[in-house]
């Protein structure tokens, strides 16, 4: 199972905003095994979800799972599209938020964040 997770641009903190991260931890989890390496992976400009327009293959396809700290109902709904679950945090340690999904345990409460409101602003609006 594929995990992905948005993270700030130091790779150490679960990013706030899913739709304009940059920067993903890649996770390809095998049950009953331990946590591998993750890939990194940064987007350039046009990759980044809130601007790429779905033509071609992306550096994101087939990851079942993304987390993040924060996302736009217009994000969650391309994730889905892409078939992709999006599960939503206060977690800030990535592997902590990883460890917890490959437990079946439910994660940290999302903080509050400034920007989902204004990505649901922006939603209204959004090709998605």
């Amino acid at each position: 199972m594929k995990i992905a997770i948005a993270v700030k641009d130091d790779f150490t903190t679960v990013s706030g905003h899913a739709g304009k991260a940059v920067s993903w931890l890649v996770y390809d989890c095998i049950p009953e095994q331990t946590i591998p390496a993750p890939q990194k992976i940064v987007l350039r400009p046009e990759q980044v979800m809130h601007h790429f327009e779905d033509e071609g293959p992306h550096p994101l396809d087939g990851v079942e799972i993304v987390i993040a700290g924060s996302a736009g109902d217009g994000f969650v709904r391309h994730m889905q599209a892409r078939g992709a679950e999006v599960l939503l945090t206060g977690e800030l340690e990535p592997a902590a938020a990883l460890k917890k999904i490959l437990r079946g345990e439910a994660l940290a409460a999302q903080r509050f964040d400034v920007t989902t409101t204004l990505c649901r602003l922006r939603d209204l609006f959004s090709r998605y």
